[in-house]
């Protein structure tokens, strides 16, 4: 289409929906119709600059998808502020007149959006002002405080921030710029469909994470205006998937709060322009589980070298777990921020590695006298497995002599872990990833009652 009009109806691709489910057919559009067209997507990148960097769009060495072809990640997580939501933060505060940057700005965010604006903000000398949920991840809060700004942690959710944000910028005379439902951050967010098109011409099919839409309404925008036939997949949290649950019912729902560790994408209800958008532009949406989140995560940081957060990881949950049908021969998943707790991504790492069957307990039942236990861990080294931890229980579910050693050990993964307990059994040993019930009567307590 020509710069100033939006194209007609995107070509359904083989194996696309051609649109969302419980969504009107897309009609042809004008730009005189939309708050947001192409002009104002290179208008943003014009503005922009160099301020933002162009991020990385490399082809996966460890992925690709089921039915052959290429996988392409966009490492938006390596923005200097950790995430996408920089292009559309600079984009707004660079529109605001000299009287509001003087005044100030404020902002509601789980995080992302929050240090993006201070950071920003700092930049061009603009006081600015965070409200986060009161539970936001730390390193979120600090690097946040870190960049200038002032941060207000109340509310359990973004919303109840939202709110909170609101009522102090009628109060102090402030600028609230919106995290997503705003045409300039939409603007924003969608200079990465310019630079898509730009990395990999023949690109299919581009999957990106869903809270409240800004993300994804500028690169469907983006995509949908120049090439048509592109394919873009939403992907949200099953926690609070609150734009596929307002596309299916037709008008913007609200959904209860539910905690997830996708954060970033953890919003109650859409934007009124990006449901939009949305509605217009994008093909489907889909659904991850905190499961699936989790093992995209450790999968990502094992196999790619790359650290994601909940809602960076997503998008790459949903492909990886097949969620998105037929994802084309040139694929592109959206890796939008990295800002992880590290608590939360020791816990991630632990428990995928013990799903993986690499690190577990084992309790094995040995003779309470000297050597036993020096003899058991030589059987275990023999094995191959690493002894990480050692801890003695003689008071539970033991006799009078016998103790139950609980083991915490790294290994192989499932064929290791099988191979070692026979190994023991050998030797005498009853290992178990469980501990074991009381197997050995012990004697009856003293009956402290006097007679008669």
């Amino acid at each position: 289409g020509s710069p100033g009009r939006m194209p007609g109806s995107p070509g359904r691709m083989p194996g696309s929906p051609g649109r969302m489910p419980g969504s009107p057919a897309r009609r042809p559009l004008d730009s005189a119709t939309l708050m947001v067209t192409i002009d104002d997507i290179r208008a943003a990148r014009e503005a922009i600059g160099d301020a933002v960097k162009e991020s990385p769009c490399q082809p996966s060495a460890a992925f690709h998808p089921q039915d052959g072809g290429r996988l392409f990640l966009k490492y938006e997580n390596l923005q200097r502020t950790g995430s996408f939501k920089e292009r559309g933060a600079l984009h707004r505060l660079l529109a605001l007149d000299e009287r509001a940057r003087r005044r100030g700005v404020i902002t509601a965010s789980a995080g992302n959006h929050g240090q993006a604006v201070a950071f920003h903000a700092a930049r061009l000398k603009i006081p600015s002002l965070v409200v986060m949920p009161a539970l936001t991840p730390l390193v979120k809060v600090v690097s946040t405080r870190g960049f200038g700004a002032e941060v207000v942690l109340e509310g359990d959710s973004f919303d109840d921030a939202a709110a909170i944000a609101r009522k102090l910028e009628t109060e102090r005379g402030l600028t609230f710029v919106h995290p997503f439902d705003d045409p300039l951050v939409i603007a924003g967010q969608g200079t990465i469909g310019l630079e898509l098109l730009e990395q990999v011409p023949d690109l299919d099919t581009v999957i990106v994470p869903i809270g409240g839409g800004g993300l994804i309404a500028g690169i469907a925008v983006a995509l949908k205006s120049l090439r048509p036939g592109i394919r873009v997949v939403g992907v949200q949290t099953a926690a609070l998937p609150s734009m596929k649950q307002s596309i299916d019912a037709g008008e913007r729902r609200t959904l209860p709060p539910a905690q997830t560790i996708a954060d970033g994408i953890a919003v109650k209800q859409p934007g009124a322009l990006t449901l939009e958008l949305v509605r217009r532009f994008v093909d489907d949406l889909v659904v991850v589980d905190e499961e699936e989140i989790a093992s995209a995560i450790l999968l990502l940081l094992e196999r790619e070298k790359t650290v994601t957060e909940g809602a960076g990881a997503a998008a790459f949950a949903a492909f990886y777990h097949q969620r998105v049908a037929a994802p084309g021969s040139c694929a592109c998943v959206l890796l939008s921020g990295g800002n992880i707790d590290v608590n939360l991504l020791s816990r991630i790492i632990e428990r995928g590695l013990s799903k993986a069957g690499r690190l577990i307990r084992l309790y094995v039942e040995i003779h309470d006298r000297p050597g036993a236990l020096a003899k058991l861990l030589e059987r275990l080294a023999a094995t191959g497995a690493n002894v990480l931890e050692v801890y003695h229980q003689r008071a539970f579910g033991v006799g009078l002599g016998d103790v139950v050693v609980e083991l915490k050990l790294e290994t192989r993964g499932r064929s290791h872990v099988t191979e070692l307990r026979t190994r023991l059994a050998e030797h005498g040993y009853d290992a178990r990833e469980r501990p074991a019930s009381r197997r050995r009567a012990e004697p009856a307590p003293p009956n402290d009652t006097p007679p008669g």
